[in-house]
C-alpha cells in the first residue's frame, strides 16, 4: 500500500529579501546591494548575507533587475545539434570565456533545419539576452532580420564563407576543402573519391566539397566519385559507403570523407580488406576528433579549430560591444598515418 502524504512544498511560500534580511541581521537594502554586487558594502556583512542566503535556499529574482536594465545576464547559443560531435568544443570554448563573467550560456538547437533555427533565435530574443551566438552564416530572411535588429552582440559561427550578419568567427570551409586537394594531390594520389553528406542544410560540408572541386580543378585532377549519405554520420555509414564506392570504383587510391566518424568506419572497412595504406589507397576526414585516437591508424585529417571559435565568439560577446568583426582562423592539416608522407 502506497500512503500519499501532502507535498510538503504545497502552499510554501516563496522567499523573499526580507528572508534573507532578517537571517542575516540587515536591511533589505543591504541584502540587495550584495546580491546584486553594487554599493559599498563591507566584507563582514557581504559574507554574512551570502551565508543567510546559502542557507535558506534562495535565489534572486533576476527577471525583476532585467525589468530594470532590458537585459539578462544570458547568452543565447544556437547550434544544429548536440549528438554532433562537433558542437560539444564550441560550447566548452564558449563557457571557459564565459565562466570567467557573470554571463551564462542557454543552448538551443535547430536539428539542422532552418525554420526550426528561426524559431529557437525568436525564443531567445525574447528573453532580452545581453548577447547571442548561432552556428552558420545560412538563415531565413526573418532569422537574419531579428539578429540584425537585436541590438546586442551577436556572432554567427564555424563559417567565414558568406555575408555574415553582425560578427563571424570561423574557419574557410572552401578553403579547407582546397587545403585538403593541395595535401592529397602532392601526395601522388590522382583518382580521388569524396563521401560526405547529401543534406542540403549542411552548408559547411558543401563548401568544403566545393573547394575540394576547385583545388583538384586547379591541378587538371577531376573528382572521380561521390557518394552521400542521409541521416548521421558515424563508422556503421563510412563503411557502408566506402564499401559501394570501391565496388564501383576498385581502382581509386583515395578517399576523402566530410568527417572523421565517417573516415573511421571506412579506414576499417579498408583494413579488413587487406588494403595497404597509406600506399595503395590514403584515406583523409575533416574535424581531427581526438576520440578517434585509440583507431589502428591516426586519420588524416583537417583541424577545425572549434574551441578557438567558441573561445573568440565569447569574447566578442563579453566585450559588450556591437561589432562586425569576421575572425578568420586557418584551417591545419594534421597528416596522421593514411596519407603517404610528402
Amino acid at each position: 500500500m502506497i500512503l500519499r502524504g501532502r507535498n510538503p512544498f504545497d502552499g510554501k511560500p516563496q522567499l523573499t529579501l526580507r528572508d534573507v534580511a532578517e537571517a542575516a541581521g540587515v536591511s533589505e537594502m543591504t541584502v540587495s546591494r550584495v546580491l546584486r554586487n553594487r554599493g559599498d558594502v563591507s566584507d563582514r556583512t557581504r559574507a554574512r548575507v551570502y551565508s543567510a542566503a546559502r542557507s535558506l535556499g534562495y535565489v534572486p529574482n533576476k527577471i525583476a533587475g532585467a525589468l530594470a536594465s532590458n537585459r539578462v545576464n544570458l547568452v543565447g547559443v544556437v547550434i544544429p545539434s548536440l549528438s554532433n560531435m562537433v558542437f560539444p568544443d564550441v560550447l566548452g570554448g564558449i563557457g571557459k570565456v564565459l565562466s570567467e563573467t557573470p554571463l551564462q550560456p542557454v543552448i538551443g538547437t535547430s536539428q539542422y533545419d532552418p525554420e526550426t533555427e528561426e524559431k529557437v533565435i525568436y525564443e531567445m530574443l525574447s528573453w532580452r539576452p545581453s548577447g547571442l551566438i548561432v552556428a552558420g552564416l545560412e538563415h531565413t530572411s526573418a532569422a537574419q532580420a531579428m539578429m540584425r535588429s537585436a541590438g546586442i552582440p551577436v556572432v554567427e559561427v564555424m563559417d567565414v564563407d558568406g555575408d555574415p550578419v553582425a560578427a563571424a568567427v570561423g574557419i574557410s570551409h572552401i578553403r579547407a576543402g582546397r587545403d585538403m586537394a593541395r595535401e592529397i594531390l602532392a601526395r601522388g594520389y590522382r583518382k580521388i573519391g569524396y563521401l560526405g553528406s547529401g543534406s542540403g542544410g549542411d552548408h559547411r560540408a558543401q563548401k568544403r566539397l566545393q573547394g575540394l572541386r576547385e583545388g583538384l580543378s586547379a591541378a587538371g585532377v577531376t573528382l572521380t566519385d561521390s557518394c552521400f549519405y542521409e541521416g548521421a554520420s558515424g563508422f556503421g555509414t563510412g563503411r557502408q559507403m566506402s564499401a559501394d564506392m570501391l565496388s564501383r570504383h576498385p581502382d581509386l587510391d583515395f578517399l576523402y570523407y566530410n568527417t572523421d566518424m565517417n573516415a573511421a568506419g571506412g579506414l576499417l572497412y579498408c583494413l579488413e580488406k587487406g588494403m595497404k595504406i597509406p600506399e595503395e589507397i590514403g584515406l583523409a576526414g575533416f574535424n581531427s576528433f581526438e576520440v578517434l585516437d585509440g583507431l589502428p591508424m591516426r586519420i588524416a585529417t583537417m583541424d577545425s579549430r572549434r574551441t578557438e571559435i567558441g573561445q573568440k565568439a565569447a569574447e566578442l560577446i563579453a566585450a559588450n560591444a556591437l561589432s562586425d568583426e569576421i575572425i578568420a582562423l586557418e584551417p591545419r592539416f594534421l597528416e596522421g598515418e593514411t596519407v603517404r608522407r610528402r
